[in-house]
């Protein structure tokens, strides 16, 4: 009986949720520059109100008594999922609820025309007030928890992973990345790439997105796509919205992150619908959700087999098919390229790495109040030199001020994205055990034994399985770089 009541009570308040990732999604895609201020303040109430349904005084009265029930071994991960969604929202007081939601909103918007300045001054007042809400919120987490504060910040994205776990994974890229870089760099000297030349219509990138999405298998009776200043994947299993961004001097920038969103929503269009609106049948951690974005957009998307799909795709929708930049051997060396450069996004999958371990460890030391929000442009310009050998002195937009996580609130999801890239290298291998013939399938345009491999070992799961038995009894192992490091060098480095 009171799992009953745990179970409708958090229906409801996943009601209350599905409008608050729709404002979300409008505030960043449709929204006019006017409506922010008073949508800010509509959110932080809607804010709030979940949160006093998260953590109501009877709730834990319910979980004590659930807890006694016979419950089957699903009913048990769900009762676990949401004691673990009370226990968290509960450590919160309800005024910094509101204050961050505010704060964080503040901060994002106005992000979006400070970055387009490259105005660092008008944007370090703002995220100086979202940092100090966060660390009031790592310092409450950590004393409730008994972890370290940027390790309780990175258990709301990434359950299980600690600060230790991530330095050991992150020392052993570190150890050969470099050298993966300069080889890399050396192979490809001496190839010639025909790179693609713009202008390319924004109407025609459009049509070649969503073609992308259809070969893809999203769902366009449950999401839609749209522009927005910085790419996601936002609303609801039922109705997900994902955007992108749009270059017309490179086609292949909006693309990927068409493919890469795509991956994201697929995940969340398949969760299980038995659990939809509860804690358990959402998606396991952000690094699993990353997996399905990467393993679409790294995996995937620029393979030689698929390029062979992606590449008349594209001469059709570009209006290039005499155009030796769109030859399906070309277009795969054009998107095989390791090119060392300032945005993460626009990132190889070999250089990525790097851009995700800066931010790791400046993240990590600005929770914790070992440097402060001054330090950060200049900490930035020492780890980009020292990593990819590039400068950004002066240069915020490209810098420190490129991503809309920090601005969000969001401290501790980055590791979520070498996290993933990891998982996906390591679930293809292991789909590819599973899959006889699985390139020539993909060349011929036969995708479904890949994903069918994917709803049944990973999109089905929810959050049933904690993430090392989720992605133990996907691969056979526990997560490892060994197979993120094979497949790099077996890209990059073998096949050039």
């Amino acid at each position: 009986m009171s799992y009953q009541q745990l179970q409708h009570h958090f229906l409801k308040i996943s009601h209350l949720q599905h409008l608050e990732a729709i404002c979300s999604w409008d505030q960043a895609a449709m929204m006019p520059d006017g409506g922010n201020d008073a949508r800010s303040e509509a959110m932080a109430e809607l804010s709030v109100l979940v949160h006093q349904q998260t953590t109501a005084a009877h709730l834990g009265q319910w979980i004590d008594a659930a807890e006694q029930e016979t419950l089957s071994a699903a009913e048990q991960a769900s009762l676990a999922a949401i004691k673990r969604r009370w226990k968290q929202a509960t450590q919160l007081p309800e005024d910094l609820v509101q204050a961050q939601s505010l704060a964080n909103s503040t901060c994002e918007h106005a992000w979006r025309e400070q970055r387009k300045n490259n105005d660092w001054d008008a944007f370090k007042p703002n995220l100086a007030k979202v940092v100090d809400l966060v660390r009031e919120e790592a310092r409450i987490r950590a004393v409730d928890s008994g972890l370290r504060p940027y390790d309780a910040m990175l258990e709301l994205y990434e359950p299980g992973m600690t600060s230790a776990k991530l330095d050991v994974l992150f020392a052993d890229v570190k150890a050969w990345l470099p050298e993966f870089i300069q080889r890399a760099d050396e192979i490809q000297q001496q190839k010639k790439v025909i790179v693609p030349q713009g202008p390319f219509a924004i109407e025609r990138q459009k049509e070649l997105g969503l073609a992308a999405m259809k070969l893809l298998g999203f769902d366009f009776t449950h999401g839609r796509l749209d522009v927005s200043t910085h790419p996601f994947c936002g609303g609801v299993p039922s109705d997900v919205r994902i955007t992108t961004r749009y270059d017309e001097s490179d086609f292949m920038k909006a693309l990927l992150g068409v493919i890469h969103e795509t991956g994201h929503a697929r995940y969340e269009q398949n969760l299980p619908k038995t659990w939809a609106g509860l804690p358990v049948g959402e998606a396991r951690s952000m690094g699993v959700h990353e997996s399905q974005s990467l393993f679409f957009e790294m995996q995937l998307a620029r393979s030689k087999e698929f390029t062979q799909l992606l590449a008349p795709l594209a001469r059709t929708s570009l209006q290039r098919e005499q155009d030796a930049a769109f030859s399906n051997d070309n277009l795969y060396a054009f998107n095989t390229r390791m090119k060392r450069g300032y945005i993460r996004v626009d990132a190889d999958e070999l250089t990525y790495p790097a851009h995700v371990i800066l931010r790791y460890e400046i993240e990590r030391a600005l929770v914790e109040g070992d440097i402060e929000v001054d330090d950060i442009p200049a900490l930035w310009n020492e780890k980009m030199q020292a990593y990819l050998g590039l400068s950004t002195e002066g240069n915020y937009r490209d810098g420190c001020m490129q991503d809309i996580h920090w601005p969000g609130g969001a401290f501790g999801y980055f590791p979520s994205y070498t996290l993933g890239a990891m998982y996906a290298a390591q679930e293809f291998a292991a789909a590819s055990r599973r899959i006889a013939q699985l390139p020539e399938k993909i060349a011929q345009g036969d995708l479904a034994p890949l994903f069918d491999w994917l709803q049944e070992n990973i999109w089905s799961k929810g959050s049933l399985l904690s993430t090392d038995e989720l992605i133990t009894a996907a691969t056979g192992e526990p997560l490892n770089a060994r197979f993120f490091k094979a497949h790099l060098q077996r890209r990059y480095l073998d096949n050039n």
